[in-house]
């Protein structure tokens, strides 16, 4: 017998398709530097390469990415959900989230907000301007100017994240997360008409 499907609030429904990985955004203006959580973030293209992330607009990161037209995408590990977790409930109004957490960083090459130390992947990015969606629903389009990404994870084509090694975070809510899985191959037919 099949499995019949169980009703999802509308309210929780956005959790069925939440499994991309949590990035904290990091962002830097006018010398002042942040970095926040962000569980809604996704590829947009191809080329070239853009992505959108939900930025709220009561954080000090919507404030230095507006005025700076930059960001970062760090993607971090199952060693950082913590820090992931701290960034994403704190104010940077209220601290310096670097200097509190003693977060490293590493330069970036094209933009001017820090690199998360430790991620596994890294997307600097340059503000597409796009005022009426990021006034009425908080999410922001870039394009990315360069891209960086752990070796032990990527191959420069593919993840390689192996059973033990280093995953990456997909948030769910209230501070639960779920890691990457195994890999699974699926042997690629040759192409169908009308697919």
């Amino acid at each position: 017998m099949p499995t019949q499907p169980i009703p999802v609030p509308l309210s929780t429904c956005y959790r069925l398709l939440n499994h991309g990985p949590t990035v904290m955004v990091s962002s830097a203006h006018a010398g002042k530097a942040n970095v926040m959580s962000a569980a809604w973030s996704m590829p947009l293209d191809f080329d070239p390469p853009k992505v959108a992330v939900v930025i709220d607009k009561n954080t000090l990161t919507r404030g230095l990415v507006e005025g700076s037209g930059e960001f970062v995408l760090n993607v971090p590990s199952t060693a950082l959900a913590a820090l992931t977790v701290a960034v994403g409930s704190e104010s940077g109004r209220d601290m310096d989230k670097f200097a509190v957490h003693g977060i490293a960083t590493l330069p970036p090459r094209k933009v001017g907000a820090p690199l998360i130390e430790g991620c596994l992947a890294w997307l600097e990015c340059r503000l597409i301007p796009e005022p009426h969606i990021q006034q009425t629903y908080d999410l922001f389009l870039g394009e990315v100017v360069a891209a960086w990404a752990d070796p032990a994870v990527f191959d420069g084509h593919h993840w390689t994240m192996e059973e033990g090694g280093k995953r990456s975070i997909h948030y769910v809510a209230g501070g639960h997360f779920f890691e990457t899985g195994k890999a699974i191959d699926v042997a690629q037919q040759d192409p169908v008409n009308g697919h």
